[in-house]
């Protein structure tokens, strides 16, 4: 973006963060918001806490600056600070309640960050940032590298510094970060940690941007359903493709593994036991933050799943419209049909389309044509100079599915749903691959099936190498779970 003066004066009357630095109430409404929202990681906050504690903050300013420095009650305050002209606060009603929620805006929270850095800080640390982008241009050139040999030679490099590293800690000699590498690295790592929070609720700002749009189509349709499913899948597509959502996706995905999350438990412990660590004196929650992650996450996760649950909403009173309509039209015939039963009129009630009959003469139709009887000519067969081995002729696999559809059947009397990767434990696959396909093929043809995206089940079988030798072979696949 260009700071020129067009676009900065723009800004200034609209962005509803540089409103905020500008407001006489900005010292109040940042260090409350700040306090209520950001220090803690609270996502939504109820109308009436959210006013309790604004009212427990106005009277204690009230009682340092007198009762005339804010006259308003806390809840007029907040309806203010949400409202379009400032845009501070999103304020929404939860479904099922009926209570107002608050949260921040992207906006609010962009403001609060540039406010941190305004204070003066005892130490500022460089080595860690440029570590961080020398590793970021390493990773650039590295992952788009496509010449095989220069890649192997990049990972001999570092295998040899390696090598080098473990030879030296055997001899003793131990490198070791000093306080002042420990200070500059934590820094940087918490500026990272509070700049992913800010991040995560942009990013949830946008999908309840699509959201919106969305309901509003949805509001003033006038068309068939398949045209406004086509257009809002095609939109919510191009978001998740998007880079902004594969790489929320990514980061999604390596936050829920469980070994990532215990493995960064561990660390964080370790780091923040470290003296030198201490003296800067974190804040408590500097241990859970990788959990403040996860809730920052879900909420953006709660967000689409509301968008699915709007399209359900949408079928739904869609087909319920449509056979109600139905249904009409059907009983206005009966009325109409009763009405006319005992005078019916005399004139022309209504004209049918092609109304006659189609008469076909006998003389029309085509005469009987005999089949052309094929001339096999009394050839004598020569034998070829090949020698090919017939025995690959006789061995073909043959599924048989009929055995696989009883035991599928006999597995779902006493369950309402079954995984595919149970059925294979219970009877093991007798012919590899091909009988893993047949189970995905009745899947999809003979029961109803269920595909969990987000659960990859691993699969295994015996098999035999050329060489007579056995071999256990694995495939991983999306959880297909077979239903009743």
């Amino acid at each position: 973006m260009k700071l020129d003066f067009s676009t900065l004066e723009t800004l200034r009357a609209r962005h509803p963060a540089w409103r905020l630095l500008r407001s006489d109430h900005a010292p109040l409404v940042a260090s409350f918001l700040y306090r209520v929202f950001v220090a803690p990681n609270v996502r939504v906050m109820a109308a009436a806490d959210l006013a309790e504690a604004l009212e427990d903050e106005l009277y204690g300013l009230r009682q340092t600056l007198g009762d005339e420095a804010f006259p308003k009650d806390a809840i007029d305050y907040l309806n203010d600070w949400a409202s379009p002209d400032k845009a501070w606060l999103r304020k929404f009603y939860r479904q099922g309640t009926d209570e107002p929620q608050f949260d921040l805006t992207p906006a609010t929270e962009k403001a609060l960050a540039w406010l941190g850095t305004l204070t003066e800080r005892s130490f500022v640390g460089t080595e860690s940032r440029l570590l961080t982008l020398f590793d970021l241009l390493r990773q650039m050139s590295e992952g788009s590298e496509s010449d095989p040999a220069k890649r192997i030679a990049e990972l001999q490099r570092r295998r040899d510094e390696i090598d080098a590293e473990i030879e030296r800690v055997l001899l003793g000699d131990v490198p070791l970060l000093d306080n002042t590498s420990l200070k500059d690295r934590f820094q940087q790592f918490m500026q990272l940690a509070r700049e992913l929070l800010t991040d995560f609720r942009e990013v949830e700002h946008n999908f309840r941007l699509l959201d919106r749009r969305v309901r509003e189509r949805i509001a003033l349709w006038e068309g068939s359903k398949g045209a406004l499913l086509e257009e809002i899948m095609g939109e919510r597509d191009a978001i998740a493709d998007s880079d902004q959502g594969k790489s929320f996706r990514a980061f999604w995905d390596f936050l829920m593994s469980s070994s990532r999350q215990e493995e960064l438990t561990k660390l964080l412990s370790h780091v923040l036991s470290l003296p030198a660590v201490a003296d800067l004196k974190p804040d408590d929650r500097t241990r859970r933050v990788h959990y403040d992650w996860l809730e920052a996450g879900e909420h953006t996760q709660r967000t689409v799943a509301q968008l699915s649950q709007q399209l359900r909403r949408f079928l739904d009173d869609q087909a319920w419209l449509e056979n109600r309509r139905i249904m009409d039209i059907l009983h206005g015939i009966e009325s109409k049909a009763l009405a006319v039963r005992d005078s019916p009129p005399q004139d022309m009630v209504m004209e049918m389309v092609e109304s006659s009959a189609d008469i076909e003469l006998a003389m029309e139709r085509p005469l009987f044509t005999p089949a052309i009887k094929p001339v096999i000519a009394d050839l004598a067969l020569q034998a070829g100079d090949e020698d090919i081995d017939p025995s690959a002729l006789f061995d073909q696999v043959v599924v048989d599915k009929a055995r696989l559809t009883r035991h599928i059947r006999h597995a779902l009397q006493d369950k309402a749903q079954i995984t595919l990767s149970e059925l294979v434990t219970t009877q093991p696959l007798q012919q590899g691959l091909a009988e893993l396909v047949a189970y995905l093929q009745l899947g999809a043809e003979t029961f109803s099936t269920v595909v969990d995206e987000g659960t990859l089940d691993p699969i295994r079988w015996q098999a035999v190498a050329l060489d007579g030798v056995e071999l256990t072979r694995s495939a991983r696949l999306p959880r297909v779970i077979f239903l009743r």
